[in-house]
């Protein structure tokens, strides 16, 4: 792989590799967060709603590169412990940044932990999925276990589904991205009627992801750093967003969850 970019000059590959992607997700994940502890609560101010919608390109893409990662990683079991560590770190720093109890379910059920959780189980649900050992009756309670254990997660077990959905239909963009939006537009419905209708609507926005998944060329890029540097920066980017957050608003939660 180290020498992809070369490959792509040389054949014309065109689209966007992972890395490209994970670097728009990154940007994407940054406003929305900065975004939310500069400006807590649920503004109506069109300029705030425009920046939470740029936001929500980056959790399809983070299910995008799980759902690639379960078919080209050379360990499943290295992933997944990589993940569930990457999870618990990310717990902390994720409560941190929106002042949300590290002791889940002080508050409330929703946004008890960051996304990564529900990342790394998604990881399991694909892995499960294709066990020929396990029948088809265990998988289903297995899977619907899964998404009760992820429910109090960013993006609660919706984003186990729609990673669950991607994996399922390789090959098959439209129904990929079908399966994904319909858990998505039942994220939005729960959203909009426990906690925001405008918000709720926000979510639908996910749907500006798609063409840039679309335009994914398969190749992972020239820069083999890129997954080391997402572990590192999303912990890291949540503290700053503590910090933040503590020095504009005091010690307070800006979420739900909070």
């Amino acid at each position: 792989m180290a020498n992809v970019g070369e490959r792509e000059e040389k054949t014309g590959i065109k689209g966007l590799n992972s890395n490209q992607l994970k670097m728009i997700a990154i940007t994407a994940m940054t406003i929305d967060h900065v975004t939310s502890v500069v400006f807590p609560g649920y503004s109506k101010v069109w300029w705030i709603l425009v920046l939470h919608i740029i936001g929500r390109l980056a959790a399809p893409i983070l299910w995008f590169c799980i759902a690639e990662g379960y078919r080209y990683t050379h360990s499943i079991k290295g992933y997944a412990v990589r993940l569930f560590v990457f999870s618990i770190i990310s717990h902390f720093a994720y409560n941190f940044a929106f002042g949300i109890p590290f002791l889940p379910f002080q508050t409330t059920i929703f946004n008890q932990t960051s996304v990564i959780w529900s990342l790394a189980w998604g990881l399991v649900g694909l892995w499960l999925c294709d066990q020929q050992t396990i029948k088809q009756w265990q998988k289903t309670g297995l899977i619907i276990g899964i998404c009760v254990i992820t429910f109090c997660s960013d993006w609660s077990c919706i984003a186990v589904m729609a990673i669950l959905q991607i994996g399922w239909n390789q090959g098959n963009f439209k129904r990929q991205m079908t399966g994904m939006m319909t858990f998505v537009a039942m994220y939005a419905i729960i959203y909009a009627i426990f906690i925001d209708p405008v918000y709720g609507i926000l979510q639908l926005f996910t749907a500006l992801t798609i063409p840039l998944l679309k335009s994914y060329n398969g190749k992972r890029g020239n820069w083999k750093g890129m997954k080391w540097f997402f572990y590192a920066y999303y912990p890291l980017h949540l503290v700053v967003c503590g910090l933040i957050r503590v020095t504009l608003h005091g010690n307070i939660g800006v979420i739900i969850g909070g």
